[in-house]
């Protein structure tokens, strides 16, 4: 008992010397605190002046953009943001600096991705998409490749089904090895609008595709390139080769274009 006693609980005992200075330590949490814990949404003009993809909703941390989706309403998209990344969603007053220009010209520029989370192939496969020049298209395989797992062509499809940051990561500029476009996790539909709308040439790659043309090459330089390449762009009709693959090309004197790198 006299232990108690002496740490004196009545006023002007110990409990009280402490409260006051448990209270002279009280300050202000610092400005960014919550915006460790919690992340931002907002929603912004999409890429297209119609269609599904007129409008997104984007969700960002202190760290870069997190997660986007179209078609959703605040409350689906908050929820299914918690369900992937377990943090609680709070409106912003404005956009992260570099979204809005990112979203209409489908370059990244200095804008900033939290891609925390990710497994070390999601990834890779990401960062690979993410190297495809906005007006082109690359193949899974290529990604795969790219990735460092070239067998994993199908693994690929799923990691790019899942991709967090689609328009920002570009999953829509990556095809099937046949040339037809394949699918997209906003609608195949959604993929042929956006294409289009960066200049691709679909109905001359469906085309090629259909006649079983995946690489095109010069004659007057001998190089062989994916149809959509920059390089490939420029080949004048006349001197325009087409190629079931690299092996055929190689057998025919050519070589692979060192900026598509196709294989």
């Amino acid at each position: 008992m006299s232990g108690i006693d002496s740490g004196g609980i009545g006023p002007g005992g110990a409990a009280d010397r402490l409260e006051a200075e448990l209270a002279g330590l009280a300050a202000d949490a610092p400005p960014a605190l919550l915006d460790r814990i919690a992340a931002r949404r907002v929603h912004v003009a999409g890429p297209l002046e119609e269609g599904p993809l007129v409008g997104v909703q984007v969700a960002f941390t202190d760290r870069g953009v997190a997660y986007l989706r179209v078609g959703m309403g605040e409350r689906e998209f908050a929820e299914a943001f918690r369900a992937r990344f377990a943090r609680p969603l709070l409106p912003a007053a404005r956009p992260p600096a570099g979204l809005v220009p990112a979203l209409r010209t489908g370059r990244l520029g200095g804008l900033a991705l939290d891609l925390r989370g990710l497994g070390d192939f999601e990834a890779a496969v990401l960062r690979a998409a993410a190297q495809i020049p906005r007006g082109q298209t690359r193949p899974y395989a290529w990604v795969a490749r790219r990735a460092g797992r070239p067998k994993a062509v199908r693994a690929v499809g799923s990691a790019l089904g899942r991709n967090p940051v689609p328009l920002l990561i570009p999953c829509h500029r990556v095809t099937r090895s046949d040339g037809s476009l394949g699918g997209y996790v906003f609608g195949a539909d959604a993929k042929e609008r956006l294409l289009r709308a960066e200049d691709v040439d679909v109905d001359a790659v469906a085309e090629l595709a259909r006649r079983g043309v995946r690489l095109v090459g010069s004659d007057t330089t001998g190089v062989v390139c994916y149809p959509t390449c920059g390089d490939a762009r420029r080949i004048a009709p006349g001197h325009r080769r087409g190629f079931r693959d690299l092996a055929a090309a190689r057998a025919a004197g050519y070589r692979p274009c060192e900026h598509c790198r196709p294989a």
